[in-house]
Order: C-alpha cells, then structure tokens, then sequence
C-alpha cells in the first residue's frame, strides 16, 4: 500500500518519537548513583545526571507541543522541593520546560535548514532556598531531518551551443541541481538527472548532469534550435522522492556543409555604351545556406571575351559579386560581351569535401546599347608654344574632333570662356585653329589652360571637350633690379677695404641658360672716395670702403647708384641706388645707434639747464668720496655674522714702496734676512678646518726671490691682524723695489738696450705678436725700411 505525503511524514515523526523515547530512557538508566551535590562544601562531587543530546523532528504539524526529552536528578524525590529551568539558544522561545517533572516540548515548528541544532543549559534548583543542588550542565537538542526540499537549479535556465552534424556523445553543457536536505543522511539530497524533454537528439548522464549529442548528422539548415526539460530528483530518485526541473537552450551553431550555388546558369545585362569607367553593370549572387563566415564568397572571371573590359568585386556586406566596368564601351566597335563567372567559399570545410565541389559558375551576357554620343577629340591634351612676343591674329595650334557615331555629324568648335576670362584666344568654329587676340606676357600668366568645346551640327547638345596646355615662352623684355630692399651701414670706425654689404639681383625673366648679372657703379660713381664696388662673379657684388673716418654729424647718409646688366639677348640694364647710413658701432661692429641728431640734442640746452647738470653730478662725487672715506675709517669687530657675509672681498693698497733705502714705510731688514724660519701662525677669525693647516718653513731662499718674502711678509700680517678681511681675499701690492736685479720692467727703453736675451720665439706666437717680434727679433734693422 502506497503511503501518501502527509501519511508519510507523520510515520517518520512517529519514528523519531520512539528513538527520543528510547535516548531518554538510556540516559536514565546511565545515571549516576552519587551523592548530591552540595554549593556550600569546596570537595568536588560527581555530577549525578548526565545526558548529551536530545534529538527533535523538523517540521511537526501538530497542534499540541512536541516533546523533546526529560531532565531528572537523583535528589529529587518526588515531593516538589527541586524546579527546572532552561537557559540558552531558544530557551522559553521555542523550547519551554516543566519546572516539575523537567519535560522539555517544542512550541514552535522546527526547520532544520535554518538552524540544525540548539546549544541549552539545565539547572536542578531548590524550589526554597532558589539555590542550586546540581551543576548547571549543557546539552544539544538537534533537529532531525526529513526530505523537504526539492532539488533547485540554481543556474538555470540554460543556453548552450554545439556544431552541428557533430558525433554522438559530444557534450554540449553540463546541469548542477542543489538539495538543501541534509546530505549526510539518508537519501534526501541525492540527485539523480532525467531527460524529460529533448529525445530522441540529445542525452543527460544520470549522476554529472552533463547533456550529449544522441543523434548524428544534426541539419542546422533543417532546425537550429532545441528546447531540453531537464529533471533533478532527490532520493536516489526513488517514489517519493522530490523533483525540481530546468529548460536548457541548445543552439546548433553553423558550419561549412553547405557550397554554393547560383540560382540561374545565365544572366543577360544590356548597359549603355555611354556608361562612364568604374560603373556598376550587374550584381549576381550565389546562394549558400550558410551563414557568417562559412557564406563568404569570392568572386572571378575565369573565361570570355570581356576580360579586359570588365571585373568583378564582391560586397562584403551582401556578399554579391558586382560587375564594373573598366574600360569605355564602344558600340561601333563591339555589340556585346559573355563572361563565365565562378563564386567559391573563401574557406572550405575539408571535413565536408566529399559532399562535393565548394564552387560554382554561371554564364553572364552583357549587352552593349548604341546612344548618341557627343565629338570625341583626337588627344585628350594638346600641348602648344607661342612667344610672349608673337602678334595679335597669329595662329597657335589646332584642334580637331569628331563624331563616333555612324551618322559621323559635322563639328563646330569654340572656346570656354571660363577657361579664358581675359580672352586672350581665338579658334576657328570649323576648322580648330587656335590664333592669339591679345598680347601675351609671360610674366603675368605662363601657361594658358583652356578648354575647347566640340558640338554637333545636327545635335547641339551633344558637346565634347578638349583641353588645351599654351606654354609662353620667355623673351628678355625685363631689366634686372635688387633682390631686396637693403638696410646698409657703415661704422664710423670702418678701415678702408673693409666689405659692408653683399648685394644680388632678380629679372622676371627666365633664360634657358639661367641668369648672369654685371655689377658696377655708374659713370658718376666711379670716381667717388667713399665707396666702391667689387662684382663677384656668382650673380652677387660686394660693397667696400675706400676710407675710413665717416662722421655722423659730418654725413649720415650716402646714395650709390648701382648700375646692373643682365646675359638676355639684347641685354637690358638698370640702375638702382643703394642707401648707406652711417652708425655708431661697437667693439664687434654692431651699430648702435644710426641717429645722427645725438650729436645735436645737447647744444639745443640752455646755459641754466648744463649748470643745473653739472651741479648735480658735482653733488653726487661729493656724496661718493664721503661715503668712501668714512668706510674706510671705520673699523667693525671681526664677528662672523651670516647677513653680513664679507669674505672673498678685493682690497687694494695703492703702496709703492721707495726700494731697498726706503726704511720708514716698514722694515727692510726682516725682507733682507731671509734664512730665519717662520713660525706658524694661525689666525683666529678663520674656521676650524683652515687652522690645521700649516705653512712650509723656509731654509735658504736666494735674493732673486725677494718680491716673494715681501708678499709672505704681508700675508703674515693680514694673518694676525684682526682688523684684515675675513676668509679668501685678494690684497695687490705695487711694490717694485730699488736697485733689483731685473732692473726696470719698462719696455720703453729695450729697443735701444744692449741685453743679449733673445726675443726670436715671439715670431712664433701668431700675426698678433707680429708687431712685438719685429721690435725685438733679429730682423729689427728692416722695422722702418
């Protein structure tokens, strides 16, 4: 007999019942036969009852409480003196208990899913001294479970895809179903998968849940999609066992099975013979079942008589081979064209091959169409020359065009204005000569492009065009002149010779042979003592001073007319003048200022404004020289101050002593005793890391050595003066001394002296010192000859 679901679950809660029935009796008969338990005394008892868990069935639907188990202590004797309390996870909540008889219920349905056990505490209690008789013990009440949940998919719905015509057992996706029962025990969360769905095209492995292919050969041109009910049930899949269930999408994806083929085995176009190049004649297509990458064509002509004529494209798009033209059709030369066209898959499945040939062909007829086409001219350009000189009514060149169609109409010809705005040509309507109607100028425009039109007699509107290129060619009409406009100097300092500008020339025209300029000053220039003129023979010329001593106040600016000739044939010349200022320059010859009223401005000041200027000044060296002398006499602490940092200072002592026989100015005799050693000394306004260092003692030094001992001398005073500068400083003596050995370093006399040193190297010393070796060197008798 078949139990029902509800029948079912109550004779597992009656299970359940009898196994708690059966724990508790266990743990009454394990009890311990100690003595109680007293909280006054300090010796350790035995505790004299002891359980661990109780055990409840989730999901009771009754309406009275559910009993979970019984507390019971050894020294209750029955007479009410001991109560039972609970304390912990649900305590009074869920679970309450009877303070007499210690009988635990559950007021509460149970779901093990949400919580599987709960951690209590129980205590023995005297009902009148509310004092405890036994420990407070911990014990689990664990809820048992029953098969509740059905299995979910928690991924589900599904999509998948597989090749189609794939073997059978590919995989296509694999399915997880979850329980949410208690997978360590019993069955309740054992899935078992089923089909339900999707026979007989694809499979499910029972225990994986993975989907396979169960036919061969799947069309996708014949169905691309199926749609699986897959089935998860619990219990080992056993009656009574719940179930949950998920649709998978499966999508046969496409490959490259099928070639294509053209729906006709001939095509006929008729075109125009008047169709321009690179115009779309036809669009063919081959249709392939395929899709994506696996229909992709390509497009070829393989045979006709169009091969030259014609090509053909394919559209990325449409994938449509397109048939352009690549030459212009001639009815009168040819009728028609027959192409064979061949279309193939750009890739090839090798799998697939033995279905047959992945290509096909077709046969296209193009049908040329005569139409009334306008004069065609013999040359798409006509080159032509004419002189810049040529007269008015001189014949250029000619034309001709003609008509290509049978009835060969006559053709009249004129020009396009637009092309000669100023209307410098003419051409004859009959027969095409092209003459001049004005003069020409190279220099304006070089080359004419014009367009001349062809039209029917017997149609007007039939108009061809032919383009004309007239090239001027140059005559030597124009004069040569400055490159530029130049801005020319001269320093007042300027020596004779001396180049100040560099000048070019520029002719409108262009010779053949390129251009060739002469440069020189004209009649009236010549014989001027200020400048000349040097041509360089490169197309330039170079401007010199003939003097030095040019004066602003005396002359600011000069004017040199420049006469140039240019190689034409006859050659034509010009003269130009060429503006020189005089400046002010420096050292390098940069000028300053060109401005000659500097020199003037100040003798436009009154008397009173130049006495006014000059008290002034006078004022300011008063305040100057004061200013000085009071520095000088004031003498500040030697104190190292950071904002008043004085070192690496100059001080100069304008000191020239009298010689050896000046004795007032300082003591000669500590310069003549040369062999006493120096002490070292050190100063005490340096820095620590300077006083270690120590000077080299001196033994014997010759006389020759003299100025040296003065100036250690003088060191060793600034060194111990307290007053001397701080730090590095630079102190200069102009002390010569009487009597010395080098006697005087005055060159004003060595010319005439009898020294025998030899000067001869300072030849060898550069053009500077030139001037210094011819004084001194062996070659001095030629200095003035």
């Amino acid at each position: 007999m078949k139990l029902g679901k509800v029948e079912f679950c109550h004779f597992l809660q009656l299970i359940a019942l009898f196994l708690c029935f059966s724990g508790m009796s266990q743990a009454e008969l394990s009890r311990s036969r100690s003595k109680p338990y007293f909280q006054s005394g300090r010796s350790r008892t035995k505790r004299s009852w002891v359980w661990n868990q109780f055990f409840v069935l989730e999901e009771y639907m009754g309406s009275d409480p559910l009993y979970v188990g019984k507390l019971h202590s050894d020294v209750d004797k029955g007479d009410g003196s001991i109560k039972y309390i609970l304390s912990g996870e649900g305590a009074s909540s869920i679970f309450i208990i009877d303070e007499n008889t210690g009988d635990i219920h559950a007021t509460k349905r149970l779901d093990r899913e949400e919580q599987a056990y709960y951690t209590l505490r129980a205590q023995a209690l005297d009902r009148l001294t509310n004092k405890p008789v036994e420990p407070e013990s911990e014990f689990v009440i664990k809820i048992q479970d029953i098969n509740d949940n059905e299995p979910k998919f928690l991924d589900g719905p599904y999509t998948a895809g597989v090749p189609e015509m794939s073997p059978v057992g590919t995989s296509v996706v694999q399915v997880t179903a979850t329980d949410a029962d208690d997978p360590t025990y019993g069955n309740s969360a054992r899935v078992v998968y089923s089909i339900l769905q999707g026979q007989p095209y694809f499979s499910v492995e029972p225990k994986t849940g993975v989907i396979k292919t169960a036919l061969p050969n799947m069309d996708r041109e014949a169905k691309d999609q199926y749609l699986l009910v897959i089935q998860a049930k619990d219990m080992v899949g056993q009656n009574g066992g719940l179930s949950g269930t998920t649709s998978v999408t499966v999508t046969l994806t496409d490959v490259n099975d099928n070639p294509p083929r053209f729906p006709r085995r001939s095509y006929q176009y008729n075109v125009p013979e008047s169709l321009p190049v690179a115009s779309v004649v036809a669009r063919i297509k081959a249709a392939d079942a395929d899709i994506g990458a696996n229909a992709e064509m390509e497009y070829k002509i393989v045979d006709g008589d169009g091969l030259g004529i014609f090509k053909i494209s394919v559209d990325k798009d449409t994938q449509e081979g397109i048939i352009t033209i690549q030459k212009d059709l001639d009815f009168e030369a040819k009728t028609s064209y027959t192409l064979r066209i061949e279309a193939a898959n750009k890739d090839a499945d090798p799998r697939f091959l033995s279905l047959g040939p992945f290509s096909d062909t077709t046969t296209v007829k193009i049908i040329v169409e005569d139409v009334d086409e306008p004069p065609v001219f013999s040359s798409p350009l006509y080159p032509m020359e004419v002189s810049e000189a040529t007269q008015v009514g001189n014949i250029i060149g000619t034309v001709a065009a003609h008509d290509p169609d049978s009835s060969n109409s006559p053709v009249r010809y004129s020009i396009d204005r637009n092309t000669d705005l100023e209307r410098y040509f003419n051409i004859d309507a009959n027969s095409g000569v092209i003459t001049t109607a004005k003069s020409l100028d190279r220099e304006t425009n070089a080359i004419h492009n014009i367009t001349v039109l062809a039209m029917e007699s017997q149609n007007p509107s039939q108009v061809g065009r032919g383009y004309v290129a007239i090239t001027i060619l140059d005559i030597n009409d124009n004069a040569p002149e400055f490159a530029m406009e130049y801005e020319t100097t001269v320093c007042e300092n300027a020596q004779p010779g001396q180049v100040i500008q560099k000048i070019s020339a520029v002719d409108k025209d262009e010779p053949s042979n390129g251009h060739q300029f002469y440069f020189s000053l004209t009649t009236d220039a010549t014989n001027n003592h200020n400048f000349s003129l040097k041509d360089n023979k490169d197309n330039t010329a170079s401007i010199l001073t003939r003097r030095n001593g040019f004066r602003r106040q005396e002359q600011s600016v000069y004017y040199l007319p420049i006469f140039i000739v240019d190689s034409g044939s006859p050659s034509l010349s010009s003269t130009n003048t060429l503006t020189i200022r005089v400046c002010d320059c420096d050292a390098d010859g940069i000028a300053q200022t060109c401005n000659a009223e500097a020199y003037v401005l100040p003798a436009g000041l009154s008397t009173g404004a130049l006495i006014a200027i000059l008290a002034c000044v006078l004022t300011l060296l008063v305040l100057i020289l004061l200013i000085v002398t009071m520095r000088r006499r004031k003498k500040e602490p030697l104190i190292f101050d950071e904002e008043r940092d004085i070192r690496e200072n100059i001080v100069r002592y304008d000191d020239e002593g009298g010689g050896e026989e000046d004795t007032e100015a300082f003591d000669m005799a500590a310069l003549r005793n040369l062999n006493v050693i120096r002490d070292t000394k050190t100063r005490r306004d340096v820095t620590p890391e300077i006083q270690f260092l120590s000077r080299p003692t001196f033994k014997s030094i010759p006389d020759n050595v003299i100025f040296r001992e003065f100036i250690w001398e003088r060191l060793k005073e600034a060194d111990v003066d307290p007053c001397a500068p701080p730090y590095d400083s630079l102190q200069t003596y102009a002390f010569e001394g009487n009597g010395s050995v080098a006697e005087s370093l005055s060159s004003l006399d060595s010319i005439s002296s009898n020294s025998d040193q030899n000067y001869d190297y300072l030849s060898d010393w550069g053009p500077r010192f030139k001037r210094l070796a011819d004084m001194y060197g062996t070659g001095q008798e030629s200095l003035y000859s």
